[in-house]
């Protein structure tokens, strides 16, 4: 036996090859980390491990929403019949529409800031979804109402607008899935869950689920320190059109971060554990080590958003 034959063999063992009938089986389940070097000063009982949601196959954890908002408005009859979805995103939850979209065979509009990245530009419309830019100087408030416009003249009724930041699907599709993964990844071990407020789905769902498995652990939502800011898809709630999801009252803690400790977080994570990732997912990180270093033992979980790669430059 050649080596290499030797290490597929073991490859195999660990993570058997599975078949699945649809794409939208493959969203979820996604791995959970340990940071290694980047907690290496905190006591060996304090431990920070990340949810790698970029492993989804659209590359996102709104992957997870849009699942769960596109099969629930098709059961409920809203969504089918040459109905076109149309909602507002900075990216990752259009990506995600147009991916499962393609899949289904749904039709998919954007209302994108026009400042978006240029990757997720050609990434929605890879799969064939059309963007609407709203002005980039408003931000995702700016696409927001927007879209509120769009579908107010929509006299023919030809969309299902999926409104991602007042659906209760998004908070759900975190309650039902990423909540039980965490729990039975750590064992039920999980004493603080950490997340950054775009949507806020993320936090509030999740945050809800592990609340639901034990009402001790601590859920703390993160957001830009001011309006102002450089982190992108991130809301800071202060100043912008709240979500209609978002309930400040069921978070034990809020976080405000700065634009460069998230884009610096993200460069380590990418130099000291190999994890690329958006400046999103730097501000998480960043939000759960300055946690960390505050305690004497507890297990710390956050969220990978997305890949560094949808942030590169041309």
């Amino acid at each position: 036996m050649t080596p290499h034959t030797a290490w597929t063999k073991r490859l195999e063992a660990c993570h058997p090859p599975r078949l699945h009938q649809s794409l939208l089986a493959l969203v979820g389940n996604t791995p959970l980390v340990r940071l290694q070097h980047m907690s290496a000063h905190l006591p060996k009982s304090v431990e920070v491990w990340v949810k790698l949601e970029s492993m989804n196959p659209g590359g996102s954890v709104k992957d997870r929403p849009a699942r769960q908002i596109i099969t629930e408005a098709i059961e409920r009859g809203d969504l089918g019949d040459g109905k076109i979805l149309i909602d507002a995103t900075s990216g990752n939850t259009g990506i995600a529409y147009a991916m499962i979209g393609a899949a289904m065979g749904i039709e998919v509009h954007l209302v994108m800031p026009g400042n978006v990245s240029a990757q997720r530009k050609h990434i929605v419309e890879t799969y064939g979804a059309k963007i609407i830019y709203s002005d980039p100087m408003d931000g995702s408030d700016g696409a927001i109402r927007l879209v509120r416009d769009i579908v107010a003249a929509d006299s023919a009724n030809r969309y299902y607008y999926a409104n991602q930041y007042g659906n209760p699907s998004n908070p759900r599709a975190h309650e039902l899935t990423t909540a039980p993964e965490i729990w039975q990844q750590t064992a039920g071990r999980i004493t603080h869950f950490l997340a950054s407020t775009g949507t806020s789905g993320t936090i509030m769902g999740t945050g809800r689920g592990l609340k639901g498995f034990n009402r001790d652990v601590r859920v703390i939502g993160c957001q830009p320190s001011d309006a102002f800011h450089g982190l992108e898809g991130l809301k800071h709630m202060p100043t912008s059109i709240v979500p209609a999801i978002y309930k400040q009252d069921e978070l034990d803690e809020v976080m405000f971060i700065e634009t460069e400790d998230g884009w610096d977080t993200a460069e380590r994570l990418a130099k000291e554990e190999g994890i690329g990732a958006g400046n999103s997912a730097g501000a998480n990180v960043y939000a759960a080590l300055k946690i960390a270093r505050t305690l004497e033992s507890g297990v710390l979980v956050t969220v990978i958003c997305d890949h560094a790669d949808r942030y590169f430059g041309e």
